[in-house]
């Protein structure tokens, strides 16, 4: 018998997957089946590879929080669940452009909206709200509330006067959304907003100049 807690090797039953836990570091087709039903509904656009890695880890979070479940790494009964229930989390504005990004500080997620419907749901790490000094600039780390728009594009990495930055979009002066490296639950950023490297590149396929963006903090 498989111990309980880990994921299994080479199986992957319907039935049974509903009933395993996995975390991270697991491997095997119930992970790569976790990664499959994330990708479907907007979660991750990591590799379907049947590893828990730390990308994994970054799309079950954002599921987690879309759901309102209490974000973590462990993936059990209520998350299968949730792939088959209605989104709980309602748009930040619903009376928003039909095709707009959502940034809510509170539960630290971002949301892509096509149509008006969800086409990408992302955790996030918004900024600390801290004072810093950092390579001689020193600043407030906040993420502003308010209505902006996507003014400029950045490829690959750049490198900034407080750190490196993937597939950046700015959208409020130099506050961007961009990829990074360094993702935690908190809000730990000098006032970007970092998501995780591997949606980040789906963020900056989909997104172009002039894109709406709305940030809130309920």
């Amino acid at each position: 018998m498989r111990p309980a807690g880990r994921a299994e090797h080479g199986t992957g039953g319907r039935k049974e997957h509903t009933t395993v836990v996995l975390r991270p570091g697991d491997r095997g087709e119930t992970v790569k089946l976790l990664q499959q039903r994330l990708h479907k509904h907007g979660y991750y656009y990591g590799k379907l590879n049947g590893v828990y890695d730390e990308q994994t880890k970054f799309g079950v979070w954002a599921l987690q929080k879309h759901r309102h479940l209490r974000p973590q790494g462990a993936v059990g009964p209520e998350v299968w669940r949730a792939f088959d229930r209605p989104v709980r989390m309602k748009p930040l504005v619903p009376s928003g452009e039909p095709d707009r990004v959502e940034i809510n500080l509170r539960y630290q997620l971002l949301v892509v909206y096509r149509h008006r419907r969800p086409a990408l749901v992302s955790h996030i790490s918004t900024g600390a709200k801290v004072s810093y000094c950092h390579n001689g600039h020193c600043g407030n780390a906040i993420t502003p509330p308010g209505d902006f728009h996507v003014t400029s594009r950045a490829p690959g990495w750049t490198e900034g006067p407080l750190g490196t930055m993937y597939d950046s979009l700015y959208f409020n002066g130099g506050i961007a959304m961009h990829g990074s490296t360094k993702v935690p639950l908190r809000p730990a950023s000098h006032g970007c907003v970092r998501v995780p490297l591997s949606t980040s590149k789906r963020l900056y396929d989909m997104v172009d100049v002039g894109e709406p963006v709305y940030v809130r903090e309920k």
